[in-house]
């Protein structure tokens, strides 16, 4: 397994207590590590929707909170990124879609990290190739296939 180097940060918001409790550090590294395909230094940041809004409006000029934003910055020879994901977000979604909030953040942490590193889904065959990669990654990882219907 790839060596990593994490800095897990949460962001004050109301309910950052329940989101603390599903983001252990160390599932957090297992779910990180077991999408690696290299050393890592990332740092995980949870954040409310306004730091989310901002961050997704600045970089992306997208003006909404959306579920994970990756910033990478090498892939070689180590990978370096933060991913960004916001809670209210990751909330709504893991409800919505009958998940716990544990089982959405892995995904969107593998998801994340996989961008980290090169992988992307802006076209139909990138995407199944993308999803099939995370699908395999948490069944290592004992989830459901997270595109499952």
């Amino acid at each position: 397994m790839s060596q990593l180097t994490l800095s897990l940060q949460f962001a004050k918001f109301p309910d950052a207590t329940l989101h603390r409790a599903a983001l252990p550090r160390h599932k957090v590294a297992k779910w990180i590590r077991h999408a690696l395909q290299s050393e890592a230094e990332i740092t995980v940041r949870i954040v409310d929707a306004e730091e989310g809004q901002a961050l997704n409006r600045d970089y992306r000029h997208k003006d909404h909170a959306t579920n994970v934003l990756t910033f990478d910055y090498t892939q070689e020879p180590i990978v370096t990124a933060d991913l960004v994901l916001c809670a209210p977000v990751v909330a709504q979604e893991a409800k919505e879609q009958n998940k716990t909030l544990e089982e959405h953040y892995a995904h969107l942490l593998v998801h994340g990290t996989l961008h980290a590193q090169g992988w992307d889904h802006n076209e139909d065959e990138d995407a199944q190739v993308m999803e099939l990669r995370e699908s395999e990654i948490m069944a290592r990882l004992g989830f459901e296939n997270p595109y499952a219907a």
